[in-house]
């Protein structure tokens, strides 16, 4: 069997965000992030894959395809042998408890399927974005989290009435806030992380009561900030250095 048109015109179809919620799916592509989805209790409904080899369920339609093919169903420049749709899950019941990380209108791909790496690296099981973050599903941050992604619970909330209701203590990146390296930090809190090149809105930051600053150490001092991955992965490491 090779590639139909109705799959090529589905798979082209869910790169965008009002078709994959018509569907009820998205797209993963590569070894490592297919194998760990197919391992995972996300569904999986379609496998493509120019190995005929490549293992799956017997309940997975499985497809395979010539490297022409996968290329035409691909995003990446240099497509890694297969490529999966898989079923979005039902969203969970957020847990407002422990340590979470919250975004506000984080926009780039790339960053958010950082962010949820970073999550899942840091034992952070809850990530709670604006309803103006990208969507997870997107093919670029389903590809960036390298399977992270089936171990974070990821909810989209009205984010200032969640910070306003929420019992645990609410921190935040500033250039003006408090250094991160002299501060002590609870085990118990919500980070929140801004936008890409305006950090948290003017209602956020009105609610956020503790403010932390990353010290920059460069003698020329020209650097204006910190890319939001990389300032969230510097501040949850602070968070947890007190675990053991």
């Amino acid at each position: 069997m090779s590639l139909s048109k109705n799959n090529l015109k589905l798979i082209t179809s869910l790169q965008r965000k009002k078709y994959r919620e018509k569907h009820n799916l998205f797209v993963a592509e590569g070894i490592k992030v297919v194998n760990e989805l197919l391992n995972s209790s996300i569904e999986a409904f379609h496998v493509f894959s120019t190995n005929e080899d490549f293992s799956v369920s017997k309940e997975v339609d499985f497809t395979v395809v010539s490297d022409n093919e996968l290329k035409k169903i691909s995003t990446l420049k240099n497509p890694n042998k297969v490529l999966g749709l898989f079923k979005i899950p039902e969203r969970k019941k957020l847990k407002v408890s422990g340590f979470i990380v919250a975004l506000d209108e984080v926009n780039d791909p790339g960053n958010l399927g950082t962010i949820i790496r970073l999550c899942d690296w840091f034992g952070v099981t809850q990530l709670v974005c604006s309803k103006n973050t990208v969507d997870c599903y997107n093919q670029k941050v389903v590809q960036s989290t390298m399977g992270s992604l089936t171990r974070v619970n990821i909810s989209y909330v009205d984010l200032p009435e969640f910070l306003k209701t929420t019992d645990l203590p609410v921190y935040t990146a500033d250039m003006n806030g408090t250094n991160v390296y002299t501060s002590s930090l609870p085990q118990k809190a919500v980070l929140v992380m801004g936008n890409e090149a305006n950090g948290i809105s003017k209602e956020i930051s009105g609610i956020v009561k503790h403010k932390l600053t990353i010290p920059r150490f460069g003698d020329i001092q020209q650097t204006e900030s910190l890319n939001v991955a990389t300032a969230t992965a510097i501040l949850l490491s602070e968070f947890k250095r007190g675990l053991k």
